[in-house]
């Protein structure tokens, strides 16, 4: 709070290192000789080694720190809304479903441009979304920033698991009425400070801090999942629900087409269904800002592996909302039969945070393989990295039966009771760590 005025110096140095992270694998190269490699090599590390899987995991500890101290996208958004037309946001934007959408189509796009393996399918992934936030807070919003809140798709990662973090900004003299949001106020998110109720809009910027003032917010630490096990208490809404179940698809299926045999399988019965059909436009290469068209390192994706890796991991998207949102409904029915307060939507919505846990550690496991594999460096092997591997996701699922006895006790389900209405929780638990099993094994 002291040094919030120095955090522009931070925000600009965040953006120069992200930019050449971005750009210094192209200026050398792209990776034709020694050191292009090694540039390109350490820039995919810096970003899928360390800043994905740590900025994720950090969520536990400060929130969405990230995005207000240190997001240069963030900064770049509101920067470029400083010298905007300021239009009223546009309706579509506010929809609670445009992160959703957001981050499945980056998540899918930045599978079949490669962004993992080719520096030029990075920039293209991350040079694209950053013009896309800096167009969006130009254009619209009174001096905020609208990307963060609308649609951001690492924000609404972060947000929606900040809610188990241990950091929590609330207000010194609260109003009664439930989280909502405004625009002329101090908040860059435009939460309406003194209704505050919720960590998922909160990017922790402490704009809104003052220690000395009688209002504002202050900062306090708590138990980690203490707002989730409280859930109705912190403005819970049926997208957020919906985004752990649909995020947590795709970014299965985007790891899953890489490690299964059944996505080869596949790909063999369709593409002789193709040329059965005589669909050979499906087997032309398509663009190299949609798909990965790199013949110098081996690897051309046509039209059909495009769709196919597309229709792959929304497959997995809907098998896997399906399994949670079945799972979650058996137990807000078996609740509600069981003496548990409210509707069956609202014990729906409140169920559903149950997942929470073992979906982030899933997610860590899934896609933080690089920083997994850096543990080698320390002297863990093999079978001591799996272990860890293992332990993480026992402990996510864990916390997740314990956050859902928690939310059934809200409900006012009996104690002798409750035990029956978490059943389907720990197995949706268990089909979500059964899923993500092969990135146990993977080095």
């Amino acid at each position: 709070m002291r040094h919030r005025r120095q955090l522009a110096l931070v925000h600009a140095a965040m953006f120069v290192v992200f930019i050449a992270l971005l750009a210094l694998p192209l200026l050398t190269g792209g990776g034709a000789d020694a050191d292009s490699q090694t540039v390109a090599v350490l820039a995919r590390y810096a970003i899928w080694g360390l800043w994905f899987p740590l900025v994720f995991l950090s969520v536990i500890a400060t929130g969405r720190s990230w995005c207000g101290i240190l997001c240069p996208m963030g900064a770049a958004s509101e920067w470029a809304n400083r010298v905007g037309p300021h239009f009223a946001i546009p309706r579509w934007v506010q929809w609670p479903g445009t992160p959703i959408v957001s981050f499945i189509l980056i998540t899918i796009w930045a599978q079949t441009v490669g962004a993992r393996d080719h520096a030029l399918a990075l920039a293209i992934v991350f040079g694209t979304t950053l013009a896309a936030a800096v167009l969006l807070g130009f254009f619209f919003g009174r001096r905020k920033r609208a990307w963060c809140r609308h649609m951001c798709p690492i924000g609404l990662l972060l947000g929606v698991y900040a809610r188990i973090g241990a950091v929590d900004f609330r207000p010194k003299r609260p109003l009664a009425g439930g989280d909502r949001w405004r625009e002329r106020n101090a908040c860059p998110t435009m939460i309406d400070l003194r209704h505050k109720t919720e960590s998922r809009h909160c990017i922790e910027c402490f704009r809104c801090v003052s220690p000395k003032a009688r209002g504002g917010l202050f900062v306090r630490l708590r138990a980690p999942g203490e707002e989730v096990a409280n859930i109705r208490d912190h403005h819970p809404n049926l997208s957020e629900v919906l985004f752990v179940f649909m995020g947590t698809g795709a970014s299965l299926g985007g790891f899953l087409w890489l490690a299964l045999d059944s996505y080869q399988h596949l790909r063999q019965a369709l593409g002789a269904f193709v040329i059965d059909r005589g669909w050979y436009w499906l087997g032309e290469p398509g663009p190299v800002w949609l798909m990965s068209v790199y013949p110098a390192q081996r690897e051309v994706f046509r039209w059909f592996d495009f769709f196919l890796i597309g229709g792959y991991m929304l497959g997995w998207t809907a098998i896997v909302t399906a399994v949670l949102a079945a799972a979650t409904a058996a137990a807000a029915w078996l609740a509600g039969r069981l003496g548990g307060d409210g509707t069956m939507r609202s014990r729906f919505v409140e169920l559903g945070y149950q997942f929470l846990p073992v979906a982030m550690v899933s997610l860590l496991l899934g896609l933080g393989g690089e920083l997994f594999r850096a543990l080698a460096f320390f002297g863990l092997g093999p079978s001591a990295i799996s272990m860890l591997k293992e332990a993480l996701l026992a402990g996510g699922m864990v916390w997740s039966a314990a956050i859902s006895l928690r939310l059934l006790e809200r409900q006012q389900v009996a104690a002798n009771r409750r035990w029956i209405a978490a059943l389907p929780g720990i197995a949706g638990s268990i089909a979500v760590a059964a899923f993500w099993y092969p990135a146990i094994a993977a080095s």
